[in-house]
């Protein structure tokens, strides 16, 4: 798919409108992206190298020279702010200290901004200006040649900002460029890169979240002190908040072709109230909003009660009593240990809203093999026989907000096995805010591989363990109330060691305290949010968490 600026054809402005209108000010619209499965790469001037389109899983563009410099520039050179992502592979390298990279606001092909992804394990942060380059910044990051990295580069005003797998941030300020084309480009190297996105960025704020230094009520014992650890917040998320009744967290942001999560919109909306009826619509290709009115059981029989979704869906409860029982939901194809990377079929854009589901033989939802864009918001779930939510294989920018959890054991997985390092390892991002761990026992969540999950604002009552981080998963936690938990936040749990990171929590008749280690990425680097002060979380959640509450 190519989209090659906001005004290309009035169907692609037309869908850019329809996502800013439903997700609000905080999602950027898509000025451009390329996932070369049209099997061509009309758009991209080339310079060095050796280009084409082949297939690596899905169609990718690939430069296979590793005797000299290579590049690949697409978009406008009047694009000024933007932020631009693709997925890089390093596939072979001529000598040692190579690097693929990824540019932006580029004049030519010696004059642009580049996040270079380099052989000697390091992130750089560079311009180039008439062939003399300049490091800005830097930072270490395991880099594997036939691995797949996902590099993002904001440039907003004189502020740069760079990722990798949304973990080593890289941040300058420069003003040598103020606009240009966007890019991918190798030194002495060969590569592959796929799935490159641009959407526009309007400008720096300052992050939403509270200072570091707010103190709750002092009846209750608040944990320790912000952990030095914490990496610094960056320059820039989005600028605004989005509005009621819409998308937040990692569900907004772009990523695979995807500019935001919208569900249904622009879709047919229809009411279900029969197994037939919700399993239809359900399966059905293109966009709806199914609402579900009263109870609806979902059969066992060769499925194992789990009931597949497919893209582009928003499946909503009318008022408090919209029950699923007896089976789960499934987003995601079937699973496959021999894909590494996102199929071209792989399920998005879902939204699952104020719905109570119970009673599955298996999870009650299940996420699996790449699927992105999902938002769980807003639901009761209870009862099931494996996980109650569980995220995995490669899926990836969720949010999971104002839910009730209760009468489950294993509440919510992140990343499936300590094994499975080839899908999940920098993926699996999810926000969990504002979520009600009702006597949920453990996994709450646990989380493996991931690069970030951001867990803000729940309130944990009464469980035997809160958060797990294991397999170098970063874990941001702030703001979130633990009353009665044994163990409030793990990183010696099971497995490899993870990292976690920690502000402001409020911990009360809990016996151990919430444990730190490493460095994590700020949230705020990519999406605005509001903490509320954790002394009120007790009252707000179970007050607006679960169903019959939007």
């Amino acid at each position: 798919m190519k989209v090659r600026s906001r005004l290309a054809t009035a169907a692609v402005a037309a869908t850019v409108a329809a996502a800013m209108l439903y997700a609000g000010t905080a999602n950027a619209a898509t000025l451009f992206n390329d996932d070369f499965n049209d099997g061509d790469r009309a758009g991209w001037t080339t310079s060095g190298g050796t280009w084409s389109v082949v297939a690596d899983g899905t169609s990718v563009l690939r430069q296979a020279g590793t005797g000299s410099d290579a590049r690949a520039r697409a978009g406008s050179a009047a694009w000024a702010d933007y932020t631009v992502t693709a997925r890089v592979k390093l596939t072979a390298v001529n000598g040692p200290n190579r690097f693929a990279a990824l540019l932006a606001r580029a004049q030519s092909n010696t004059s642009y901004y580049y996040l270079a992804l380099r052989t000697d394990n390091t992130v750089e942060l560079k311009k180039l200006v008439g062939g003399s380059s300049t490091t800005l910044a830097t930072a270490s990051v395991a880099v594997t040649t036939g691995s797949w990295y996902t590099l993002s580069l904001r440039a907003s005003g004189s502020s740069l900002q760079g990722t990798v797998d949304g973990a080593a941030t890289v941040s300058a300020t420069d003003s040598q460029f103020a606009t240009g084309q966007v890019g991918v480009a190798t030194y002495n190297a060969a590569a592959n890169f796929d799935d490159v996105l641009v959407a526009d960025a309007a400008g720096p704020s300052p992050s939403a979240s509270p200072s570091a230094g707010a103190s709750p009520s002092a009846s209750p014992r608040p944990s320790s002190s912000p952990s030095p650890s914490a990496s610094p917040s960056p320059s820039g998320p989005p600028p605004n908040p989005p509005g009621p009744g819409q998308p937040d967290g990692f569900a907004t942001v772009a990523g695979y072709g995807q500019a935001t999560t919208t569900g249904g919109a622009g879709g047919p909306t229809v009411t279900v109230d029969t197994t037939e009826e919700f399993l239809d619509y359900i399966a059905r290709t293109g966009p709806y909003t199914i609402q579900v009115s009263g109870t609806i059981t979902l059969p066992t029989g060769t499925t194992d009660g789990m009931h597949n979704v497919t893209s582009d869906k928003t499946i909503v409860g009318l008022g408090s009593t919209a029950r699923l029982v007896g089976g789960g939901l499934n987003i995601g194809v079937p699973i496959s240990d021999a894909v590494t990377s996102p199929p071209a079929n792989a399920v998005h854009n879902v939204i699952i809203r104020n719905l109570s589901i119970s009673g599955a033989t298996d999870d009650l939802i299940n996420v699996q093999m790449f699927s992105h864009h999902i938002w769980i918001d807003h639901n009761d779930l209870s009862d099931g026989g494996d996980g109650a939510l569980d995220i995995k294989r490669g899926s990836d920018l969720l949010t999971v907000s104002w839910n009730r959890f209760h009468d489950h054991d294993k509440t919510t997985l992140v990343g499936h096995d300590d094994a499975n390092g080839a899908q999940d390892t920098g993926r699996l991002r999810v926000t969990y805010h504002h979520n009600f761990f009702d006597r949920s026992d453990q996994r709450n969540p646990r989380v493996r591989f991931s690069p970030l999950v951001h867990v803000y604002n729940n309130y944990y009552y009464d469980n035997s363990y809160g958060i797990a981080s294991t397999n170098e998963s970063g874990l941001f936690v702030e703001g979130n109330y633990f009353y009665s938990v044994n163990n409030p936040g793990r990183v010696e749990f099971s497995g490899p060691l993870g990292r976690m990171v920690e502000r402001n929590n409020i911990l009360v008749e809990c016996n151990h305290p919430i444990e730190v280690r490493g460095t994590v990425t700020d949230p705020a680097t990519f999406y605005p949010y509001t903490v509320d002060d954790p002394a009120s979380v007790p009252a707000i959640v179970p007050a607006g968490a679960g169903t019959g509450k939007i």
